[in-house]
């Protein structure tokens, strides 16, 4: 099976960085985004329109390039892991991870037999359509695949050591968005509730040896949260980084316009 990028990357003692997609389906995406050598997308499903469908596809063209795609479903459910990972997602991320019953039910549909209880259709999407070896395809994609527990709200933050205590979580990653807006703080990231909050998931990341991720809009925001232990990063959003470089490069043409 295709090697999982983030867990190379890292044990290579390195930061893997990645960025999400929530709007673009388009052919040649893939091959894009491996022109800034990412070694991970997040495909949204719960803030971005994508279909199960337009999900397959573009998890289809990225296994032309060595990109992990990691797929961000709408809710909790054993039916959304199940279709993204037999379309050959490398991990899921679930949104809004309250507690270790949650997470613990998300590492069971992810894994097989005997770490979960994903079903087992082999000879699909995520084998290229050719039937594996079972027994040893089951234990690969098990150690492989990623698992990421979104901590978006208080509830999270109390039970963080349960959560991050689940066998099978591999990232502890901040909502930040959310996270704040539970708080009653909302984009305030200079709060020290928040920042405490921040330390709390990076320590716990450390201590059990998982990923602390997080999704930074801005360089000043990466540095500051790499500097406080983050160390699986997506940058920003395709929304996000076409916005800006259309207004700023716009603003600059215009200011051209203005000068003849």
């Amino acid at each position: 099976m295709k090697p999982n990028r983030i867990r190379q990357v890292a044990g290579e003692g390195r930061v893997p960085f990645g960025h999400m997609l929530m709007e673009f389906d388009t052919p040649g995406i893939a091959k894009l985004c491996e022109t800034a050598d990412l070694d991970f997308v997040i495909l949204d499903m719960e803030h971005g329109p994508l279909s199960i469908s337009q999900v397959a596809g573009l998890i289809a063209r990225f296994k032309a390039t060595a990109i992990s795609p990691v797929v961000r479903i709408p809710a909790s459910e054993y039916h959304f892991v199940a279709r993204v990972m037999d379309a050959g997602a490398g991990g899921i991320m679930a949104p809004n991870v309250r507690t270790p019953e949650q997470a613990r039910m998300l590492n069971e549909a992810m894994r097989y037999a005997p770490d979960g209880n994903r079903g087992l259709g082999l000879g699909v999407s995520h084998n290229d359509f050719i039937r594996p070896d079972s027994k040893k395809y089951m234990a690969e994609a098990n150690a492989s695949n990623i698992l990421i527990c979104q901590i978006e709200s208080r509830t999270a933050i109390r039970n963080l050591d349960k959560i991050a205590s689940v066998p099978g979580v591999d990232c502890l990653w901040v909502g930040h968005m959310d996270l704040t807006q539970s708080m009653g703080i909302v984009g305030q990231f200079q709060h020290p509730e928040f920042l405490a909050a921040m330390k709390k998931v990076t320590h716990t990341a450390r201590a059990r040896g998982l990923f602390a991720g997080i999704q930074p809009g801005n360089l000043a925001q990466a540095r500051e949260w790499m500097e406080l232990g983050f160390n699986l990063i997506s940058y920003s959003t395709d929304i996000g980084i076409y916005s800006a470089g259309l207004v700023s490069e716009l603003d600059a043409v215009r200011a051209v316009a203005g000068r003849m």
